[in-house]
């Protein structure tokens, strides 16, 4: 996969169990950058249920980072009693018509759950994480509530504290932080059903930084007022944003105005473009970590909602800030246009941190020191719940070949 910068990335995808394997990269019949490349003992496909690890111990041979802010959501659960949380957390998020929740348990490596709310389709992503992890380690026994909404739900405010893992953080909660489900899945599905994860966004963007049209870029829904605005912008400043409403879902009286809907382009398209405009959407728009990835500048909306990394990522160094209502948009294009180099500078940063940061392993990481955290929080004995139900691994997984059956063959 061209990069389009010189470097290029080699993927891979296993179908069987692999002892020792070998990756040769070449051109001309000459290696490449420290291939072959060699593994030792066994490797297996995504699907395989073959841990061989505890947590600790993979997060230690993976060489996974701590995370500040892992330290910064947890700081004030030092001992989590869920005997005596569970009846506050079902009378505050058990609301069917307004909330969907989810209690996991993991209990020898085996996960079970039980929803609560009328939307709970979005447990497939925290399911899916889940099982991967487990097929490949041995979680810690632990409880945990999910979060299966965009925006955040334990307030700061509340009393006492609640601690709800989900996706979108928030100024005014204390929810902690998760990998969002759209990054996780593209983690995990990458070669798989997904088109746009943080590898393929690097190698599908088809123009050159001076190649690139000089202007702003942004394509959404109608999700928040200051996308209208956006729009409206957009108008009054053609030779500067290119912005325009893909759906109307919340402002449909108002599609008159804003309209008409714009055809869906590719999102590889949008690097067509130098500058990359970020907006929330009901909650921080999940796109950031792609946008990053892409090689154009991003201008990011100020906001109180965060994912997982906005920690990380500074103003000015990895993006460009924008006042919350947009005030200043049209200023910091004249400057991106004014300073190029600047700009171009900053969009490297940006794509540099995103492929540091947000690359799978990252994902995997990041819950897996999360996981570890959080354990030993836990108070109670972690028993099975009634009316949860098991979460079954892959019917793919059974036909896997772990290395303690070869072992066993081999005897």
């Amino acid at each position: 996969m061209d990069r389009k910068d010189g470097s290029f990335i080699v993927r891979y995808k296993l179908y069987n169990t692999m002892e020792d394997l070998e990756i040769h990269v070449q051109f001309n019949d000459r290696h490449l950058s420290g291939s072959p490349f060699k593994t030792k003992g066994y490797s297996y496909a995504e699907e395989c249920s073959c841990p061989r690890s505890s947590l600790n111990q993979w997060l230690e041979v993976v060489e996974c980072p701590k995370y500040d802010q892992i330290d910064r959501d947890l700081k004030i659960f030092k001992r989590v009693q869920f005997s005596k949380l569970y009846p506050v957390i079902m009378q505050r998020f058990n609301q069917p018509e307004s909330m969907s929740v989810c209690n996991y348990i993991i209990k020898e490596n085996k996960i079970y759950r039980r929803c609560f709310g009328k939307h709970v389709g979005f447990k497939m992503f925290v399911d899916a994480i889940l099982l991967s992890m487990s097929r490949k380690l041995y979680l810690p026994d632990m409880e945990f509530f999910f979060n299966l909404g965009d925006w955040p739900l334990s307030p700061s405010a509340g009393r006492p504290l609640i601690p709800l893992f989900s996706w979108c953080g928030s100024d005014d909660t204390v929810d902690i932080h998760v990998p969002t489900y759209d990054i996780t899945e593209s983690s995990l599905q990458c070669m798989g059903r997904v088109m746009l994860d943080m590898l393929s966004v690097q190698t599908n963007v088809e123009l050159p930084w001076d190649e690139r049209v000089t202007k702003a870029f942004w394509r959404g829904r109608d999700s928040r007022r200051e996308r209208l605005h956006l729009v409206s912008l957009s108008r009054e400043h053609p030779d500067l944003l290119n912005a325009s409403l893909t759906n109307f879902f919340f402002f449909r009286n108002e599609e008159e105005t804003y309209g008409p809907k714009e055809k869906h382009i590719s999102f590889f398209k949008f690097f067509d473009y130098k500058y990359q405009v970020n907006v929330d959407g009901t909650v921080a728009a999940f796109r950031f970590p792609y946008l990053l990835g892409g090689g154009s500048m991003v201008i990011k909306q100020e906001s109180k909602y965060h994912e997982h990394f906005y920690s990380l990522v500074r103003p000015w160094v990895h993006y460009v800030p924008v006042r919350h209502d947009l005030s200043d948009l049209v200023d910091r294009i004249h400057w991106a246009q004014d300073n190029d180099e600047k700009a171009l500078k900053i969009a490297l940063a940006g794509q540099k941190f995103a492929q540091e940061n947000l690359l799978p392993l990252d994902v995997f990481c990041y819950h897996g020191r999360l996981f570890q955290e959080w354990a030993k929080r836990l108070v109670d004995p972690v028993e099975i719940r009634p009316e949860m139900e098991l979460v079954s691994q892959p019917s793919e997984s059974s036909k896997c070949v772990c290395e303690s059956m070869l072992v066993k063959d081999e005897l």
